[in-house]
């Protein structure tokens, strides 16, 4: 198993060198990845200042050597596709390799997409995710592209350089369990990142769910991409180990294969460097 820290890109972690902090603390203590949220607009938490999460990738690439890089997650109906491939290309390049690819709608749909003028309803929005991850896929191969489809035209572009993982980055599917639909577009890719309508941002889910879904993914694989398929689970852990482990060791009996280390979305600390310091520097859970 694997393990990973969470931040948002508002409140201290706006600041480029205060994630560049983050992600150097994190591989000295041992773990795996640090992953930020994608937000332009968060009215839940507006008054804060926000940080572009490709700017803070950025610091956080040239603060490290080793750990693994990425949003969680983008949503890729809210940018341009080519846009989207060169800035991942760029961090890509940038960290040797490093970054990990999570995408999905995105949300609060009201606030990131309506409040700029996109009125598509969910299911269009669905549609661009799908169309948008496939052309992402072909413009990081670094090979001329072709596209003609119901909502992105490509003519004859090819965009170099490619990403340093060929054929790209791993790209790992969000949503909320137990809606299906998400679930079986992460089947396609290489991992599912679910939150729980039974455990929101923070919330260690319940075992007994993580199970049903990892059988539900898994029922719908129907080709491999040559990776290994990531299940990726997230919350709050206390800092001891031995009771750290209690918490993620039923998660990974039932299938979890990364765990994303999160501040409770609600709580006072989610957006608070010192805190979230501190929980680094008591280094991962051990299973």
């Amino acid at each position: 198993m694997r393990f990973s820290i969470n931040i948002p890109n508002f409140g201290d972690f706006a600041d480029p060198r205060n994630v560049a902090t983050v992600a150097a603390a994190a591989e000295e203590a041992g773990w795996d990845g640090l992953f930020v949220w994608d937000h332009v607009l968060h009215r839940q938490h507006q008054g804060r200042p926000f940080g572009d999460p490709w700017m803070l990738l950025t610091a956080a690439a040239l603060a490290t050597s080793r750990i693994r890089l990425g949003t969680l997650l983008t949503p890729v109906p809210r940018y341009r596709p080519q846009q989207l491939a060169r800035q991942v290309a760029t961090l890509d390049r940038l960290s040797g390799g490093r970054v990990t690819f999570a995408a999905g709608l995105g949300g609060p749909v009201e606030d990131e997409y309506r409040s700029f003028g996109d009125a598509a309803p969910p299911r269009v929005l669905a549609e661009r995710l799908d169309e948008g991850l496939e052309l992402l896929l072909r413009f990081w191969s670094g090979t001329p592209v072709n596209h003609r489809g119901p909502h992105y035209e490509v003519q004859d572009v090819t965009l170099l350089p490619g990403t340093v993982q060929q054929p790209g980055p791993p790209v790992w599917i969000g949503g909320f369990w137990p809606r299906r639909a998400p679930m079986r577009r992460a089947a396609r890719w290489d991992g599912a990142v679910p939150l729980f309508e039974t455990a929101r941002h923070g919330h260690v889910p319940d075992a007994a769910e993580v199970r049903e879904l990892v059988d539900y993914v898994r029922g719908h694989r129907t080709a491999e991409t040559g990776r290994p398929f990531e299940i990726v689970l997230g919350g709050a852990t206390p800092p001891d180990p031995a009771q750290a482990r209690d918490v993620i060791g039923p998660l990974h009996d039932a299938g979890a294969t990364w765990w994303d280390e999160r501040q409770l979305q609600t709580g006072p600390d989610l957006d608070r460097l010192p805190p979230v310091l501190r929980r680094i520097e008591a280094g991962p859970p051990v299973i």
